[in-house]
């Protein structure tokens, strides 16, 4: 990792005694701009003793994970079962623990009055965990005790559901046996650490400068089966976003040393490792297309011993975390790099299922018919469909409603009695039925860390990208422990053809009103109660905003209508908010008249477009399928004509279109003669001598050059 002040940042925080922190801890918090925040945060929640619910916690737990140095400085994990209550706390200070541990155990035979420990209490039924280092007082041959240096909760992320349920005495350690120690991964070793979704880590510095916040620290990993890669003698190993006190990289980057122990809760057995480590920065490339890694470190083994049948419980796998599930496998890394190859290219989605969401929305969920994950998305893009009926073949492009991370991905749409593919959808797509998609694409997307809060205005349909950015912002919030504040504001005309508001209250709910839901509608019902059923009437206008917003620096985002979409920018200007904060979806035929800000700057153009002076004459040619003779049609062209699209469609042509942002690549169509200009540049792949229809525009003629002919 790349630190160009890492040295200098040690060496003042070095003779630093005040902070709960060491100078590793204290150096990763500062690289990743968490180093105040956690400063006051951990002066507030590490203590040198036990609150009294840590030690009724410990008391109550079947067993405890520990790490430990043994006498050649290498650091060991290990599980220490025993019936509950074999953890008893005398006073704050202190921790009695009944050592029920085989005399193999690398941990066990680590132990020695004055020895640093790391304790983790973690609770696995409930996903409940709290930390313990400290220091042997006392070791007799069936007990040890504890003095705190430091106690602190943790948080329950990528802990995996378990029921613990006892075979025998904690105390009976004759059915365990250890095998010879070995210096590399067997077959078992490999499979073993492959299919795991827990391991704890022991890390340790020695203590030099202050006691109190150096020594030993074990912790929780966990993730889905297959977050683990073996690659030789060495293990890759993802980093998902924690409590920021970086305990265990902070003691890597002074002691690159750790003690891991994968136990299976199936058999009782226990893998411990010893072995160096190395830490990776998020952009490494070993780490590249890894869903949900904040950075990564690798492990390379020294040594380590099967511990068999050590464990006298057995404890069956339940639920996976939530926070488990966003994250990837390193199979479903190496499937999407593969897959983004292809990210132009269209693939085959299964309806698997079908919901109405509102009197004139219905949602689709969509999976890959070919059983690899889906591409990764920004929450408010769109994709792309592609469906055959009875007019032929039908394009268009629907925001996905589902938030990023989930198996699927999930498009919810109006039913328009003038949208051939609307209607289709409606009326003929059912579970089972077969689309092709387009990957996502889109730049009206939202950023869930930005500590700037974000205003969401929704008008009908509109509301299918607010869905997925709510969604996205709390599920990032739970996982990084920064919750992007949102305001949501939802016109319709009635509650009946409003989709997803028992969502966004949830939302609001779990977010504690970081998350605001307001519902605005212009009409409604006899029966529809204000406060209960909608919270406005009319139209979201400049007093609205004014009523519902504090004075503050926001970021909107608008989709809806054209007419609905200009309405709330021109109010949103009126107010005072610059043209920069206000993000809209640009796709379909709406489109925003922006009043740029002063300062903005002319977008550059590779080629300018014809002008009032400089009219253009646009010839578009079509060859008869069936008999082959080609026709052509020409028209003049002038900046009120708009797009080539737009031309195209006023006389009478119906080229394939999505869109109209120069995203999809669906009106692609072939240039004879000509060039043409840009108002931006699109995304989407098209070849040399293909044209964008929907965003382009005749170029401005220079002497002698021919003019525009495509050819539909």
């Amino acid at each position: 990792m790349n630190r160009p002040t890492l040295d200098a940042t040690l060496d003042a925080t070095l003779a630093s005694d005040a902070s709960p922190f060491h100078a590793g801890e204290q150096a990763l918090q500062a690289e990743n701009g968490k180093r105040e925040m956690m400063e006051r945060f951990g002066r507030k929640v590490i203590r040198p003793y036990m609150p009294d619910q840590h030690r009724a916690f410990f008391a109550q737990l079947p067993f405890l994970a520990v790490g430990a140095v043994d006498a050649d400085g290498w650091p060991w994990a290990t599980l220490l079962p025993g019936a509950p209550g074999f953890a008893q706390s005398p006073d704050p200070q202190n921790l009695d623990i009944a050592l029920n541990a085989p005399a193999s155990d690398p941990v066990r035979k680590a132990l020695r009055p004055g020895a640093p420990l790391g304790i983790l209490g973690i609770e696995l039924e409930t996903r409940r965990r709290n930390r313990l280092n400290g220091r042997v007082t006392s070791l007799e041959p069936d007990q040890m005790r504890l003095r705190v240096d430091q106690s602190f909760g943790n948080c329950p992320q990528y802990i995996q559901h378990r029921d613990v349920k006892f075979l025998r005495a904690p105390e009976d350690t004759s059915p365990s046996s250890a095998s010879a120690i070995f210096q590399k991964f067997d077959a078992e070793a490999r499979r073993r650490i492959a299919s795991a979704d827990v391991f704890f880590v022991a890390s340790a510095i020695p203590a030099r400068d202050n006691p109190v916040n150096e020594g030993v620290d074990v912790s929780h990993r966990g993730g889905r089966p297959g977050f683990i890669k073996v690659e030789g003698n060495t293990l890759l190993i993802p980093d998902f976003p924690g409590n920021n006190h970086f305990n265990t990289f902070g003691n890597f980057l002074l002691n690159p040393k750790a003690g891991l122990v994968f136990p299976d809760f199936e058999t009782g057995t226990m893998l411990t490792l010893t072995g160096h480590t190395e830490l990776l920065a998020k952009d490494d490339p070993a780490l590249q297309g890894f869903r949900g890694a904040e950075r990564g470190w690798r492990f390379t083994l020294s040594h380590g011993l099967w511990l068999r049948d050590a464990l006298p419980f057995r404890a069956k796998r339940g639920a996976a975390s939530p926070n488990s599930l966003l994250a990837d496998t390193w199979g479903e890394a190496a499937q999407r790099t593969a897959l983004e190859t292809r990210r132009d290219s269209w693939r085959s989605f299964r309806v698997a299922r079908v919901q109405q969401e509102s009197s004139v929305i219905r949602s689709f969920y969509l999976e890959p018919a070919d059983g690899a994950p889906v591409l990764p998305f920004q929450a408010g893009q769109f994709l792309t469909l592609r469906a055959s009926s009875s007019q032929g073949i039908l394009t268009r492009s629907y925001t996905i409603s589902s938030a990023p991370g989930e198996a699927f991905y999930r498009i919810s749409v109006k039913r328009e009695e003038q949208g051939t593919m609307s209607r289709l959808l409606h009326d003929e797509i059912i579970p089972g039925a077969m689309l092709e998609v387009k990957s996502p694409r889109g730049d009206f997307f939202i950023d869930a860390a930005e500590t700037r809060p974000a205003v969401l205005l929704a008008g009908g349909v509109g509301i299918t990208p607010m869905i997925s950015m709510a969604n996205h912002v709390l599920r990032e919030g739970l996982r990084t422990r920064h919750l992007r504040p949102l305001t949501v504001l939802h016109a319709t005309k009635n509650s009946a053809q409003r989709a997803f508001a028992d969502d966004f209250r949830a939302l609001q709910q779990t977010s504690e009103g970081q998350i605001r839901y307001y519902s605005i509608v212009s009409a409604p019902k006899a029966d529809e109660q204000p406060g209960t059923d909608y919270n406005g009437t009319g139209r979201i206008t400049a007093d609205t905003l004014r009523q519902v917003l504090a004075l503050d620096d926001y970021d909107f985002f608008l989709c809806g209508p054209a007419p609905f979409m200009q309405g709330v920018y021109d109010s949103l200007r009126d107010l005072g908010v610059a043209d920069v904060r206000i993000f809209a979806e640009g796709f379909g035929p709406a489109s925003l008249t922006r009043r740029l800000d002063e300062t903005a700057q002319p977008t550059d153009q590779d080629v300018p477009a014809a002008d009032e002076a400089n009219a253009a004459l646009v010839t578009f040619a079509k060859t008869d399928g069936a008999t082959g003779n080609r026709s052509s049609t020409e028209h003049s062209w002038s900046p009120a004509d708009g797009t080539l699209l737009e031309l195209a469609e006023a006389h009478g042509h119906s080229p394939a279109f999505s869109c109209r942002t120069g995203s999809c690549g669906s009106c692609a169509t072939r240039l004879r003669h000509g060039a043409v200009s840009y108002r931006k540049t699109p995304t989407a792949a098209h070849e040399a001598d293909e044209v964008l229809l929907c965003c382009a525009r005749p170029a401005r003629l220079a002497k002698g050059s021919a003019p525009l002919e495509l050819d539909l």
